[in-house]
């Protein structure tokens, strides 16, 4: 996450932090002016790492990534709170996990809303009044308690904590930038289904997954609309993992963003994927009738062991049954 962090820094964040915790007159002038005559003799890159050195923040740029760089401009010296003080990163990922999920769920699920969507769903007998305005209305409500409940996680990964890695030479093996990814799911999958299953035991049930259950015919805005609990104990398993095993930066991005992606695909209410190894929406689809079957996220495998596994009906995958079932 330190890449993505970076990012938000350079384009926002420096900015954000010096309009609202600024540094003092006299000790953001003499960043300026470190700034500027060390730009004028040097290379910007060498002003963020030798001549800021002297700077009032004590701060200095270390690239999150070899692959590239993006030298801080004079605005990240210009707050109390340089880019390493721990509650400024804190702060940051909260807003960061916040924001950039509100955004990857309005943009995915209205995507697939309008393209993939099966609109014949509002005309089931158990599609609720307002449905979509429900959901959305669920969602906006949980993502931010779950991003204050993920940041530390995050902070600690950007503290240095983790196993992530940057190039090939810094992992196991050019071999592993490969198996990282069956390894990542297969890890999480199994972990989502134990913790699904548990989150359906009487004792917990009603209280923090039965609003999810609520869409019985859900709509891709359905795919983020959880009890907060609910969402980020699912979601922990996502984060754990380079805590346990090596994983390229640029591939937890990516595998951080096919995960939301994937939420939404499993809630399109599409029955594309008649597949018994892939869980796909017609199998989240049983699990939302049945509560009873199906608890995998991404493939059944998990299901047939633990004996939880129920197969979609061939009539869900024809148009002209699938929204007749009312069973």
């Amino acid at each position: 996450m330190d890449i993505v962090l970076e990012l938000f820094d350079t384009f926002a964040f420096d900015r954000l932090y010096a309009a609202l915790i600024p540094a003092s007159a006299s000790a953001s002038a003499s960043a300026s002016a470190s700034w500027a005559s060390a730009k004028t003799a040097s290379t910007v890159a060498n002003v963020t790492l030798s001549s800021m050195r002297e700077s009032p923040t004590n701060y200095e740029y270390r690239p999150a990534t070899q692959f590239y760089q993006l030298p801080p401009s004079v605005w990240a010296y210009r707050s109390v709170w340089p880019r390493d003080n721990p509650y400024r990163q804190l702060v940051s990922l909260f807003l960061i996990t916040w924001l950039f999920g509100l955004v990857i769920y309005f943009t995915v699920a209205s995507l697939s809303f309008v393209f993939v969507f099966d609109k014949n769903t509002f005309n089931h007998p158990r599609y609720l009044k307002n449905q979509i305005r429900q959901e959305i209305r669920q969602t906006m409500v949980s993502l931010p308690i779950m991003a204050v409940l993920t940041a530390p996680i995050f902070f600690i990964e950007v503290r240095g904590y983790s196993k992530l890695y940057d190039a090939t030479a810094d992992g196991p093996g050019r071999w592993y930038d490969i198996l990282q990814f069956p390894i990542f799911l297969i890890f999480t999958d199994f972990c989502i289904y134990w913790i699904h299953r548990g989150l359906h035991h009487p004792t917990v049930y009603k209280t923090i997954h039965k609003p999810h259950h609520k869409w019985i015919m859900p709509t891709p805005y359905a795919s983020h609309a959880f009890h907060p609990i609910d969402g980020y104990s699912q979601g922990l398993p996502y984060h754990l993992f380079p805590f346990l095993f090596p994983l390229q930066k640029f591939a937890y991005i990516a595998l951080f963003i096919f995960i939301n992606v994937w939420t939404v695909m499993i809630h399109d209410g599409e029955y594309i994927a008649n597949s018994p190894v892939i869980n796909g929406a017609a199998c989240h689809a049983v699990h939302h009738e049945k509560f009873e079957w199906n608890y995998g996220q991404f493939t059944t495998m998990w299901d047939r062991i633990g004996l939880t596994y129920r197969k979609p009906p061939t009539e869900m995958f024809q148009k002209k049954t699938k929204k007749s079932r009312t069973d």
